[in-house]
């Protein structure tokens, strides 16, 4: 029979990914957590001993699955250009999720905070890697433009993830008009307007004789 502490780590998690997009980091409250978990403090300790080692592993369990995920797309067996059409798709998926939590910790890592800036540095390499490897191997199946990597992947994730930022941005905007937020959801942040700038963005490094796979 399972012990109800072994479940407790996991309402936490939960409960971090509820409120961690309000807060950030540095305005996390272990009170509130607990009390939103239905927990007592002293679990809490037990799991995770402090609010740092706290947030790097709700951090780490939300990346470990988007990665887990892109590598499974990356290593399909099909063409590079088509697995990097699956690998963005990913990608973008879990942007517009977490789009509320990512604006914070940008927020947050741009004033020098030292947890979001670590977490960033130590995982935003490994995904970019992954498109990195992608995008030459459709190179070299003649399938992609011959252009610097480097050059081709900002381009392709400021088309992608840009628009789904701005779109959690203006969901935000004190005061915003009920019309404002509901033309940001239909035009940057639905599922047809974002696969349809993925596909945009695959037609622009494609060579022109190429035509993407269905996802």
């Amino acid at each position: 029979m399972n012990r109800p502490s072994q479940k407790i780590d996991a309402q936490l998690i939960a409960s971090g990914m509820v409120l961690l997009p309000q807060t950030g980091c540095a305005g996390l409250s272990v009170r509130k957590l607990v009390e939103h978990a239905g927990v007592n403090l002293g679990m809490f300790h037990y799991h995770f001993k402090n609010k740092d080692n706290f947030l790097r592993v709700l951090l780490q369990h939300m990346y470990e699955e988007m990665f887990a995920a892109l590598t499974l797309r990356a290593q399909a067996s099909r063409s590079g250009a088509q697995n990097l059409d699956g690998a963005l798709r990913v990608l973008a998926g879990f942007a517009c999720k977490h789009r509320h939590l990512l604006l914070m910790l940008l927020s947050e890592a741009s004033r020098g905070e030292a947890l979001p800036v670590s977490f960033l540095r130590e995982n935003l390499p490994r995904h970019i890697t992954v498109l990195a490897q992608l995008l030459r191997q459709g190179q070299a199946e003649g399938d992609i433009i011959d252009a610097p990597a480097m050059q081709l992947l900002p381009f392709m994730l400021g088309a992608i993830a840009g628009p789904v930022l701005a779109g959690g941005a203006l969901e935000r905007l004190p005061a915003a008009p009920p019309e404002l937020a509901a033309l940001a959801q239909q035009a940057l942040l639905s599922e047809p307007a974002i696969a349809l700038r993925i596909d945009l963005a695959m037609r622009a490094i494609l060579i022109a004789s190429t035509e993407p796979a269905p996802p």
